[in-house]
């Protein structure tokens, strides 16, 4: 709990008091901040931003992007603290700006970046190969807890994300998989579809190429209500028609990733209120709205003490699988 309470004294310090937005524009190029490789899930979202800003001149200087994708994202983070009072360097990233610190030493604290916006959630869904017996997650879990160590859970990268939330399944259910690491998504795409792992906890996008060509199912989606779109997807097979995990027996209700952006520590208070503006923007564009139904991602734009709060939230319950599983350096 002292460390949650500091947590949220952090945040909130981080972040200057609100101020006019229309007092401070920007006069020289934006550097957006990429906290993975090219192609990545954080690089098409800051690419998709920067494309939309440019196309409704939302901002009148040039936009440059940078990925800084190494180790985890801690590259561009630690260039980010390198940059405090720079209101000119906006850092893209997820989860992993708050929650990479716990599992290794770094360069930077959370509290070294302030937080400027939450403006979208991606969706986890639990995915086996299409040869394999299991048709519904029950029956994957109750396997994996027959025979524990046995089946091997792929995933995007080690301590992260996809191993956070098989923790939380073995947690809720007393399952015990085989976690194996991977460069990414669609790496843990490509293996699952070959049948070299049993099963991953891919987004949507990253797994729907195999499933449309056979290769993979999927079982449930962790989240409290079903996905958008009833149009048929494979056979007669909508994103609606996946089960929510609750309802599949797996007793996991929901796990999200969110889409945030930063600015370094110390920027002027009308920047922060600046760029959230525009990012506002943004989320209400038709270009926006089309970008998240293509990659099925939850439009959840935060700003401000709600953004703040959220990342408590999610500090918290990340904080305790992390603990659970001896993951936190010393």
């Amino acid at each position: 709990m002292r460390k949650l309470i500091s947590l949220s004294v952090a945040l909130l310090a981080s972040v200057p008091i609100a101020a006019d937005a229309a007092s401070w524009q920007p006069i020289k190029p934006i550097e957006f901040v990429v906290t993975s490789g090219a192609g990545g899930g954080t690089d098409n979202f800051a690419r998709v931003v920067q494309a939309i800003i440019l196309k409704y001149k939302f901002i009148d200087q040039a936009i440059i992007v940078t990925n800084k994708g190494g180790g985890s994202g801690a590259e561009g983070f630690v260039y980010a603290k390198m940059q405090a009072k720079d209101p000119y360097k906006l850092t893209f990233g997820t989860s992993n700006e708050y929650l990479l610190p716990y599992v290794a030493r770094l360069g930077y604290k959370p509290a070294d970046l302030t937080p400027v916006a939450n403006m979208a959630a991606d969706e986890f869904l639990l995915w086996v190969n299409s040869a394999s017996s299991f048709k519904d997650a029950k029956a994957y879990i109750d396997a994996a807890k027959a025979s524990p160590g046995t089946y091997k859970a792929g995933g995007s990268q080690s301590k992260d994300t996809d191993q956070i939330l098989t923790g939380m399944i073995e947690a809720a259910t007393g399952a015990k998989f085989i976690y194996v690491p991977f460069q990414g998504g669609n790496a843990a795409a490509v293996q699952l579809a070959g049948g070299h792992i049993d099963s991953n906890v891919n987004n949507p996008n990253e797994n729907i190429g195999h499933w449309k060509s056979g290769a993979v199912r999927p079982l449930c989606v962790f989240s409290p209500t079903r996905l958008p779109g009833t149009a048929k997807v494979v056979g007669d097979m909508a994103w609606s028609d996946i089960p929510t995990c609750k309802e599949a027996g797996l007793p996991v209700d929901q796990f999200q990733m969110p889409r945030t952006v930063w600015l370094p520590l110390g920027v002027p208070a009308e920047a922060v209120d600046f760029y959230v503006d525009i990012l506002k923007k943004v989320s209400e564009t038709p270009e926006w709205k089309e970008w998240l139904d293509r990659n099925l991602q939850t439009p959840r734009f935060l700003a401000g003490k709600d953004f703040t709060d959220f990342i408590v939230a999610d500090d918290l319950k990340s904080k305790k699988v992390i603990e659970a599983q001896g993951w936190i350096v010393k």
